[in-house]
């Protein structure tokens, strides 16, 4: 066992000596030292063969036929026919291309190696007397305050208490531009902050924490296979013990020994074995750099066949939050309204309120000094009150009636416009005139409509919204996304049925949301995709997580998919397309033991720099698509 460890551990010298070896007999062969020449190869062969023969014999333990046992039975085969300096060369390849191997997956693995080094070790735990002690992150508690200064890591999932700053949340969103934060606002474990001081209170801590999670799901993501890894696992079970019988048939029908060795080194599958695993690895890291959490080989498989996407939409294609979507003014000074309704409605707790306050906060309307006096609130209708001498009615339609104020006919028009975009309408009157008509709605997050565009010229058929929300609403945000297919007024198990419709249908269907309500469907679904900013249990029952809640995200998922499956295939094609060349080649007598070898360990390193591309990926704008298309049609 020692000595197994010992020869595992100083593999790389023993390949860069065997180099070294090989380098002094081809010296000596050319100087005609024919002895030392041939002690060189000797030995060059038999410190090379050692760990392939260790692995070989490893994988006879576990009844596995591996690639070592048909390198190891060459190179015995070559010591028979005293062929010492093909036996080198042979095996100096075999360990040169998996010290290559080795090396170039590792960057494919970067991407994890990035996070893990990311993760905070030690938290600054603030106690009663107001210090500070520093505490290895595992012993931190839910509940215990932990100091964050500037330039520091967040160690902890949670909600900050004191201070404000700005973090860099890269590390979980993907998303390097950093994000303003002050008191109650969540943050995230293993995010950096860039400026400020904080002080939070744990929700989260340990293996619990966002960061740790995100961690996990991408190891566990990378180790799980796909359906190609599986079928060709499957493969080089059968593939190999067929190699070896191949050999001896070989070997007995044409009395060339030499030739049976032949074909047991060029029959060994190791661009056909590694080329799935390696694109795959390649796709989730990079995924995993982008935002995206996918969850295992198999599902990037699942996802390239999506052909349905099945929306939720409230905080899904929509914020999820109330915000002001129009203002109808009417007025001379519309700020000056605004900041009449601005001030009444700040003393509400309305959602419709806070919509309006936070809409003058952001068009910098100053409203705080003014004085509101005889506030009166009519159930169902809305408030009446004094503003700063001015006489104000904000409420629905029922509070004008009754107080005798008329809608003139474009006001109406207005009225009902916004209604029919499913937006809450908020009228204000100034001094019994209609000054405003206010629409408040759920708004439709950012750069959605072209992102499912792009969507439908990668290959979506079917874009389709189920919502609890009302029919109205629903008609209207379709509309102005592009959806194809609505259902409104659904309970949670009415998606599920939906869902379940589409996929009977023949349908790859894919479902997007945030919520708890959501859960049912994203499990029922072939694939499930939560908003990172979604609820736990969205999250955990996914099989892929967008951190940044974006649509373009959901882009790059969609096209990193099909391109890790296209870049899979290219990998197998070139696997098969070497050993069908080798095998011609020998037929030919163009192809040897030794030049072989090199052009197998070569497609090796074909197959890994051809996935290392899948690191660099990055989605065409749609744009680009576009002109591609009208290009290729201008062309036919």
């Amino acid at each position: 066992m020692k000595f197994e460890r010992f020869i595992q551990k100083n593999t790389n010298n023993i390949t860069i000596a065997t180099a070294i070896l090989i380098a002094i007999g081809f010296i000596a062969n050319w100087l005609g030292l024919h002895t030392l020449y041939t002690v060189a190869f000797i030995i060059a062969s038999i410190i090379a063969a050692v760990p392939i023969i260790i692995r070989a014999y490893e994988s006879l333990r576990v009844k596995t036929i591996s690639i070592e046992l048909l390198v190891s039975i060459a190179v015995v085969g070559a010591f028979i026919i005293q062929e010492y300096n093909e036996s080198a060369i042979v095996t100096f390849l075999f360990l040169f291309g998996g010290f290559l191997e080795e090396k170039t997956l590792a960057r494919t693995r970067q991407s994890i190696k990035s996070l893990t080094e990311m993760a905070p070790t030690t938290a600054l735990v603030v106690q009663d007397d107001g210090t500070t002690v520093e505490t290895d992150v595992d012993d931190v508690d839910e509940g215990d305050v932990v100091l964050v200064k500037t330039g520091a890591q967040v160690p902890v999932d949670g909600d900050i208490v004191d201070g404000a700053g700005y973090l860099n949340e890269a590390s979980v969103t993907g998303e390097s531009k950093l994000v303003t934060k002050r008191e109650k606002d969540a943050v995230f474990s293993g995010t950096i902050l860039d400026n400020g001081t904080l002080q939070i209170r744990a929700t989260k801590v340990g293996d619990d924490t966002t960061f740790a999670k995100i961690i996990e799901l991408v190891e566990d993501a990378q180790d799980t296979k796909s359906h190609a890894e599986k079928f060709i696992d499957r493969f080089a079970t059968y593939y190999t013990p067929a190699v070896i019988l191949i050999a001896l048939i070989v070997g007995l029908i044409s009395r060339d020994f030499r030739l049976a060795i032949t074909v047991l080194v060029l029959g060994c599958p190791g661009a056909l074995v590694i080329g799935a695993p390696v694109s795959n690895v390649a796709g989730i890291g990079n995924g995993a750099k982008n935002g995206v959490l996918i969850k295992g080989g198999e599902v990037v498989d699942t996802f390239a066949k999506v052909d349905t996407l099945v929306f939720d939409k409230t905080g899904t294609l929509t914020k999820g939050t109330t915000e002001v979507s129009a203002v109808k003014n009417y007025a001379a000074d519309a700020k000056q309204v605004s900041a009449l309704v601005a001030k009444i409605e700040s003393l509400s707790d309305h959602p419709l309120g806070k919509a309006i306050t936070d809409y003058a906060t952001n068009k910098q309307i100053d409203f705080d000094k003014l004085a509101v006096t005889n506030s009166t609130t009519v159930k169902g209708q809305g408030v009446s009150a004094t503003v700063s001498d001015h006489q104000l009615l904000v409420g629905n339609q029922k509070m004008m009636t009754a107080n005798q104020v008329e809608l003139t006919t474009s006001q109406l028009a207005d009225l009902h416009q916004l209604q029919s975009e499913g937006s809450s309408t908020v009228i204000v009157a100034v001094d019994q005139v209609i000054q405003q008509i206010i629409g408040v709605s759920d708004v439709v997050r950012d750069n959605v409509r072209p992102a499912l565009a792009q969507l439908k010229q990668m290959g979506i058929k079917h874009l389709v919204m189920l919502t609890g929300d009302n029919q109205i609403t629903a008609n209207y945000v379709a509309e102005q996304l592009g959806i194809d297919e609505v259902h409104a007024n659904l309970l949670p198990e009415d998606k599920v049925k939906f869902v379940k419709q589409f996929k009977a249908a023949g349908r790859t269907v894919a479902f997007i949301g945030d919520g708890i309500n959501d859960s049912p469907s994203i499990a029922t679904a072939d694939i499930g995709i939560a908003m990172g900013g979604g609820t736990d249990v969205a999250v955990e029952t996914s099989d892929i997580v967008l951190m940044r809640s974006s649509f373009a995200e959901l882009v790059h998922a969609y096209g990193l998919a099909k391109k890790t499956v296209l870049n899979t295939r290219e990998n197998i094609v070139i696997a098969i397309g070497t050993v069908v060349f080798l095998l011609i080649g020998l037929i030919f007598g163009y192809i040897y033991m030794a030049s072989g070898m090199f052009v197998h360990e070569a497609s090796i390193l074909v197959v890994i720099f051809n996935a290392m591309r899948l690191i660099q990926y990055r989605p065409r704008s749609s744009k680009q698509q576009t002109a591609t298309k009208q290009s290729e049609v201008s062309h036919a």
